[in-house]
């Protein structure tokens, strides 16, 4: 890194946009000693907006790096200069929680004084408002466990859980019980476990003595978590890659992927609670941007940042910012910026960040339309081709609906609704719900309408029945039927001529029900349960604010009480789930958007693509036609972690009321498909190319 000394020095990368070489992707990049370092341009940015984001660092002086893909873009001040980070020693505090939580040392949940007897006192008043029981781990790592902000023993303000303070005494507890936990000096263990796995020396990062409390505990040494670590921008950028790789570091996984992710999102438990009064001047409402001693853009704040991005933050402004939709890490330490009196806690970093984010606009633009997306755009799709709309095969005119399943006979099975199928003479009556089998290719697929009148119905709009979701599965069809108060399942043997309908019915939201799609006759399922994804509502009819989400063994499909809804992440940041519906959390959020969809898994990349109809904003009950925008999202596992492959809040053409990615057109590699939709009231099949830029998979 010695040639990297001097203040205005631009050096890039050819980052993982640029690394795509006949579909291939260019396996992760991690520094030697020494960080690689080639042109901006390469890696997809522009050198120009970077240059403002390093103009702007100057003003506190100080020194920087920006990295893209493993590789240094650009870089200014010496890489070598130790800096005291201040509260940026409190996001290294949180790497030490998940290195104790992967060794089952604690647990988040846990009772703070199950680890530290001790914790709250002094001072003695702590103990007399009976709170300090009830303190959690979760807590001291989320500040909401209520001391004040210096570091020492400082009193307790709260009951935990109730507000939000910013604090260091919080954090410092916390490394107290991490100490106790491990019965070493966490300087050592952080060295031993992180800093020397990743390439950082102790002439690069040091760890002072604690200021404010006793120097030793159990007699080892007392570390900080509030303040305390002096590091060059070279470590801090080094801790910024592995925790964009989502803990790994080469072959070695050093901290677990999941509690990585769970340090870059706020704390859902925590993300309503008020914020102390006295709070709320300096860091106003933190909580729906806060997680495990982490700062983070979930909520938006910064609105021309991805939301996935999250950083640390210490007094004079030292950055480890980490943007893992557009593969970036970003180092900074110096003098603290200026600030505009009467400014938002975030406002200061908006002329450092935004040009950075700018820089990598074409790729960010062409994920997620501009920022109106919900979610930061994907890693692994690049972006979205659609064929040309005179290329669109319409067929079934009149009809709509159409989810799709591949049965285990090889074709695919459908529903469609309003209208006469493929076959059914216009005059005749119209079915509210019919059935219809799909063969042959997308190019030349042909639809037959299957006679099943134990399902089919009559009434059109809300006043008859219509299937929202369909899947086989050991050779069996199952269907969810929406507008049935609120949805009910059907089932068929025989490949959809009779059908039986379960005796119960989703009573509470789920009232427009799709079923996740796997692979022909459900073979590329991840595991032994169907997924029923729904909005948050009664009726098929109004957005909701949220997606929610419902698993069932295979084998117990017909049974209500085999049900379980996703009660959002658990103190490891795995998926809970709970029997009770009242109990079911967004497993996806779009204020007043969440509306039709279908969800298909693609084995190629390795993710799952939920197709949703976006709805005008504002519309109560959103009509069919032109101005309905369309996206997919996309996940490594059910549940989540949510981006964008591909937004429109406008598509070219009518999308109709549902669209879905057949499970069967997709190609082994994932990297082309189909997709069915209802637009101009049809049967319409359009083809589709993902860009691939990563690599998916669970």
């Amino acid at each position: 890194m010695s040639a990297m000394r001097g203040t205005a020095l631009v050096i890039g990368v050819i980052g993982f946009i640029g690394a795509i070489s006949a579909g291939a992707v260019e396996p992760p990049v991690y520094p030697g000693k020494e960080w690689v370092a080639v042109e901006p341009a390469g890696a997809g940015l522009d050198v120009a907006r970077l240059g403002e984001a390093r103009a702007y660092a100057l003003t506190g002086e100080g020194s920087g790096l920006i990295v893209r893909g493993g590789r240094v873009v650009m870089a200014w001040g010496d890489p070598k200069q130790r800096y005291d980070l201040k509260s940026t020693t409190k996001s290294f505090g949180a790497i030490a929680l998940g290195l104790a939580v992967a060794d089952g040392k604690v647990k988040l949940d846990d009772l703070a004084v199950r680890h530290q007897p001790s914790l709250g006192v002094p001072p003695d008043e702590n103990a007399k408002t009976g709170w300090i029981g009830n303190i959690t781990v979760l807590h001291l790592a989320t500040q909401t466990a209520g001391f004040e902000k210096p570091g020492g023993y400082g009193r307790l303000l709260f009951e935990p859980g109730t507000k939000w303070k910013y604090s260091d005494g919080g954090p410092n507890w916390l490394a107290e019980c991490l100490t106790l936990a491990y019965g070493r000096d966490l300087n050592d263990v952080m060295f031993e476990r992180v800093f020397a796995p990743i390439g950082i020396t102790k002439d690069n990062l040091v760890w002072r003595a604690n200021q404010y409390r006793e120097k030793q505990i159990a007699g080892v040494a007392r570390r900080e978590f509030g303040a305390g670590i002096g590091a060059n921008v070279d470590a801090m950028a080094r801790v910024g890659l592995m925790m964009l790789r989502e803990g790994r570091w080469g072959e070695r996984q050093i901290l677990p992927a999941d509690f990585v992710r769970r340090c870059g999102r706020p704390e859902a438990r925590f993300a309503d609670v008020p914020v102390d009064a006295d709070e709320m001047k300096v860091h106003g409402k933190a909580p729906p941007h806060y997680g495990l001693l982490w700062w983070n853009n979930a909520d938006g704040t910064l609105a021309n940042v991805p939301r996935d991005a999250y950083w640390s933050w210490g007094l004079y402004d030292s950055l480890i910012v980490v943007i893992p939709s557009l593969d970036l890490v970003v180092a900074r330490a110096g003098k603290g910026w200026a600030r505009k009196a009467g400014a938002g806690h975030y406002e200061v970093l908006g002329p450092f960040l935004g040009p950075i984010v700018a820089a990598a606009g074409a790729a960010e633009t062409k994920r997620a339309d501009g920022g109106k997306s919900p979610y930061p755009p994907s890693a692994v799709i690049g972006g979205v081709e659609w064929a040309a709309p005179d290329t669109i095969r319409r067929q079934a005119k009149g009809s709509d609906n159409w989810p799709m399943t591949w049965a285990d006979d090889g074709h695919q099975y459908t529903a469609y609704g309003d209208g006469w199928g493929f076959e059914r003479a216009k005059g005749e009556p119209k079915l509210s719900l019919g059935i219809a089998r799909v063969e042959g290719s997308a190019e030349d697929a042909r639809g037959v309408d299957i006679s099943a009148p134990t399902i089919e119905g009559a009434g059109d709009d809300a006043r008859g029945q219509k299937a929202s979701g369909i899947l086989c599965v050991d050779g069996v069809l199952y269907l969810l039927a929406r507008n049935a108060g609120n949805s009910q399942l059907a089932w068929s043997a025989d490949h959809g001529k009779t059908w039986a309908r379960a005796a119960w019915k989703f009573g509470t939201s789920f009232g427009c029900p799709t079923l996740l799609n796997a692979g022909k006759n459900y073979a590329a399922a991840r595991d032994g349960y169907a997924y029923v994804y729904s909005p948050d509502a009664d009726d098929a009819y109004r957005p909701a604010d949220r997606m929610v989400l419902a698993r069932v063994p295979v084998k117990r499909i017909r049974e209500a009480s085999a049900y379980e809804f996703f009660a959002g992440p658990g103190g490891d940041g795995k998926p809970t789930w709970s029997a009770d519906v009242t109990r079911r959390a967004a497993v996806f959020e779009h204020a007043g958007r969440c509306f039709r969809s279908t969800v298909t898994y693609a084995p190629g990349l390795g993710r799952y693509l939920w197709v949703q109809r976006i709805p005008p904003r504002g519309e109560a009950r959103p009509t069919v036609g032109a101005g309905n925008g369309l996206a997919i999202f996309d996940a490594p596992e059910p549940w989540g972690p949510w981006t964008t492959a591909y937004y429109a809040d406008v598509w070219d053409v009518d999308p109709g009321d549902t669209a879905c990615l057949s499970p069967k057109w997709l190609s082994a590699d994932g990297k082309t498909g189909a997709l069915v939709f209802a637009g101009e009231d049809s049967f319409g099949v359009r083809g589709v190319k993902f860009e691939v830029v990563g690599v998916g998979g669970r």
